[in-house]
């Protein structure tokens, strides 16, 4: 029987690279319902290719242009229109697994609903555990779901993880994520202020979105991954640490108890983690070309302590600021640094402001300690709000 799957936000980096996995093992996944955001025609294509049962729209117009389109194509695939369509479609009864690769905090309650439903959930979406915190893991005991992680990071730990998650507190001393350095590893810290939005989204490594490439040159992303890993792995936040590897070969390591460490290698080549996350505990052919060992360039790491990098990369430190700081703060945190993104992609402020931004919105919004979604949700809108008012005061 086929694992039948639902992909939220099938047209981003994520989704399209989810589809190509699924699309070379057709006797093991079907697509049963997909969802984007504005992309009608990508969306349209995909639904004539995969044939799903539903497909949803984050708007009502695109959702209509959508429907109209599959019709005239005569299409089979069902357009939802409703302010839940996402979490019907990632909780419904006969789906099996949930890509959950909708970027930032608007994917929460579909994984939520998942989580409640007892889904497999691969969780390419950092937010669910950045905002969702404590709320996101209840729901996913609750409902006896299947967590696995996607982002490259997080499944590199993940495999190198015993697969017993109840020895992992005696065995394990720390994890290491490994960081690319983003597009400005090199880069005097003085010039950043003269950074554009396409500099920032030229990452030298990976093809990626262009939010999440301005987190990488930032290493905002690194953040969101320190606080994903201490949910996802349940270590203390002093056992998780970071380190620069420009290659992005190693994508992460776990050291244990003995000092051995394990590390996992690939090419950079996010349809690796995806397979596994797919197949898990087996494996399938992913489409990745393989490792040449060969002709391998030499391995390199530094300390995010060296060469000027707290200079460059000053939001770094939220993380473990952040977690050590009142429930909801990740929340603040999140939020802000969304806010702060657009701003920049849109030219409102500068690359060099999007820390600024960020602390000015941690000072002014204090955290609410969140139990539910609605107050996840209720302080996520009060820190982009201010987030908003800092970024037109800097524009000004």
């Amino acid at each position: 029987m086929r694992q039948r799957i639902t992909v939220l936000g099938s047209t981003g980096s994520i989704g399209k690279n989810t589809l190509d996995v699924v699309a070379r093992h057709p006797e093991r996944f079907e697509v049963f319902a997909l969802s984007a955001a504005t992309q009608v025609e990508l969306l349209l294509a995909q639904c004539a290719q995969f044939q799903p049962r539903y497909a949803v729209m984050a708007s009502a117009v695109h959702a209509r242009e959508l429907a109209e389109k599959i019709k005239s194509n005569g299409l089979p695939t069902q357009v939802i229109q409703a302010h839940d369509a996402l979490e019907t479609i990632a909780s419904h009864p006969e789906v099996d697994s949930v890509m959950a690769a909708i970027v930032g905090a608007a994917g929460l309650a579909p994984c939520l609903a998942a989580a409640r439903a007892g889904k497999r959930l691969l969780l390419a979406n950092k937010e669910a555990l950045v905002v969702g915190g404590e709320v996101f893991l209840q729901a996913v005991r609750s409902g006896g779901a299947t967590l696995l992680p996607i982002d490259s990071e997080h499944s590199a730990i993940f495999q190198s993880l015993p697969e017993d998650p109840a020895t992992w507190a005696g065995r394990v001393d720390k994890i290491i994520l490994t960081a690319s350095g983003g597009p400005f590893r090199s880069r005097p810290p003085a010039s950043l202020r003269d950074v554009t939005p396409e500099d920032a989204c030229a990452h030298p490594n990976w093809v990626m979105g262009r939010k999440i490439s301005v987190d990488s040159a930032t290493m905002m992303n690194k953040v969101l991954e320190v606080i994903e890993a201490r949910y996802l792995f349940g270590l203390a936040p002093a056992q998780l640490d970071v380190v620069i590897h420009p290659q992005s070969t190693i994508h992460s390591m776990v050291q244990y108890r003995d000092m051995s460490v394990v590390a996992q290698m690939g090419t950079p080549d996010m349809r690796v983690p995806i397979a596994y996350g797919l197949s898990w505990p087996e494996r399938v052919a992913s489409g990745a070309a393989a490792l040449d060992f060969h002709a391998l360039s030499a391995m390199t790491f530094e300390s995010i302590d060296d060469h000027g990098h707290p200079e460059r990369f000053p939001g770094l430190r939220l993380a473990w600021e952040s977690l050590a700081a009142a429930p909801g703060t990740t929340v603040v945190l999140n939020a802000a640094n969304e806010v702060a993104v657009q701003a920049f992609l849109e030219r409102r402020i500068r690359f060099d402001q999007i820390h600024a931004l960020n602390l000015e919105t941690l000072s002014a919004v204090p955290s609410s300690n969140p139990d539910s979604l609605d107050a996840l949700l209720d302080l996520d809108a009060k820190a982009r709000s201010s987030a908003e008012q800092h970024a037109m005061r800097m524009s000004a």
